[in-house]
């Protein structure tokens, strides 16, 4: 999906929820488009905004995180550092989608398939769990980091 029919989605979730597509919440929903592979704190992700739109701040890029995180339309993941970093959820997804992590330069990769329904099945009939999303996170060493060592 497209920019803009990714807005009118979440103009539509906000809506939906009772909230506005404000410019401020427009402005923070483009830099995740716009760096959708990158997985930017909130810090990172108000730098950008802070370039394009100068007035809005900090508390309001993380209002905006949290509200779009409640509805589902970026999920918050950590992976090793500690710091919360916003990932779109991907358009029609069932679930959170894998992630590999290079132990040596850091670099975060996405695996789209759900690799996980068997596993869920599972949960579910052995434990009496309703399984309602689920994260997975590789850690380990990318080709390029195998290829330096070689």
């Amino acid at each position: 999906m497209n920019a803009n029919g990714t807005l009118l989605k979440v103009k539509k979730q906000l809506h939906e929820a009772g909230f506005k597509l404000t410019p401020q919440r427009e402005a923070t929903l483009l830099v995740l488009l716009e760096k959708e592979k990158d997985h930017l704190s909130a810090e990172e992700v108000f730098f950008f905004v802070k370039r394009k739109s100068p007035e809005i701040g900090l508390a309001t890029v993380y209002r905006t995180l949290e509200i779009l995180t409640d509805l589902r339309v970026v999920d918050k993941v950590s992976f090793n550092d500690g710091v919360a970093r916003y990932d779109l959820r991907k358009e029609g997804a069932k679930h959170f989608h894998h992630h590999l992590l290079c132990l040596e330069c850091g670099n975060i990769e996405e695996i789209e398939d759900d690799l996980l329904g068997e596993v869920e099945a599972v949960v579910e009939s052995r434990y009496h769990f309703i399984v309602k999303d689920h994260r997975l996170t590789f850690h380990g060493i990318c080709s390029n980091c195998q290829a330096k060592h070689e």
